[in-house]
């Protein structure tokens, strides 16, 4: 490539056909060696067929621009002066079936993905099948998945020795939202979200936990909560214990129901009122409205600084 000026830059491109997260030191190593053994300094370029998410963000996060056949691409250059970017799929379109599985989608991976947050490693994958409830063979096939997508490590046939928990939550909530995996009604509590509260200290026998704002805000004030965010069994029958009204517009509440076991898992009673604990807290203000994003930032920071507080 070369500038008007006359400034030009050259690549030293690295080829795959299938490319996963895992692999990614040594193929950086193995540019990097191409480029010290050229007196041109050529830019690092990765091609591939398909790059998936969590490649995408380890290669940008170190500066090495990528091109795949989807359409995928981040390529810069400080002189001559180059940035391209496009977004192509967020799949790869030559998966076939078979494992691994490309996505935590469903409720085995959840509960996967929430014990391997929730315990500190070391772990094997026995020990997983059992905290978690979910099957041997969903747990394998998300353990692998996860190895190659460098989200933990694992010796070789041994314990998961390591969890990254934090990229790991946040990459489950593009597969998992509080409002696009479950039933979600919205309902209307008059008196406000404090005596909301006061009425779920009288129902005990009552199957929740409380989620989003309302829960983090215990452990990571960020903003008074103006949505209370809750999961149950049945909507219906909860919103007539806890005198609630459906709405179609102005709602404080948000009913949740689904085939989610993982959402009531090591829920926290606190002052007589049971809230999700922190991991699912998280997820759910990642992938909830208005402000909950932030709200989900300053959370996960929190439990960066006292992870031994809230993790097993």
């Amino acid at each position: 490539m070369v500038a008007p000026d006359g400034d030009k830059a050259v690549f030293v491109v690295e080829a795959k056909r299938a490319v996963v997260t895992r692999d990614l030191p040594g193929i950086l190593e193995q540019l990097r060696s191409y480029a010290a053994s050229s007196g041109e300094r050529p830019v690092p370029l990765l091609v591939a067929r398909y790059i998936g998410s969590s490649a995408r963000a380890w290669l940008e996060d170190r500066g090495v621009s990528y091109v795949d056949a989807t359409g995928n691409m981040h390529v810069v250059l400080a002189g001559p002066a180059l940035f391209l970017r496009d977004r192509g799929a967020d799949q790869d379109p030559w998966r076939g079936p078979g494992r691994p599985r490309g996505t935590l989608q469903g409720a085995p991976a959840a509960l996967v993905v929430r014990t391997l947050a929730d315990f500190a490693p070391p772990m094997t994958v026995p020990e997983l099948v059992r905290r978690s409830g979910a099957s041997t063979g969903a747990t394998y096939r998300v353990v692998e998945f996860l190895e190659q997508e460098a989200f933990i490590d694992r010796d070789p046939r041994g314990p998961i020795t390591n969890v990254a928990w934090r990229r790991l939550l946040e990459r489950w909530s593009q597969d998992y939202g509080f409002q696009r995996s479950n039933l979600v009604g919205a309902y209307l509590y008059p008196r406000g979200l404090p005596a909301l509260l006061d009425r779920l200290q009288e129902s005990s026998q009552l199957p929740y936990v409380v989620t989003g704002s309302l829960a983090a805000h215990r452990l990571a004030p960020y903003a008074p909560a103006r949505l209370a965010m809750i999961y149950v069994d049945v909507a219906e029958q909860a919103a007539e214990q806890l005198k609630l009204r459906p709405v179609d517009s102005g709602a404080n509440v948000l009913l949740a129901a689904g085939g989610y076991p993982a959402v009531f898992a090591r829920a926290v009673d606190d002052d007589g009122v049971r809230y999700a604990a922190p991991t699912q807290t998280a997820v759910d203000l990642l992938t909830g409205p208005g402000r909950s994003p932030a709200e989900a930032q300053a959370l996960l920071d929190w439990m960066e600084k006292h992870e031994p507080e809230w993790r097993r």
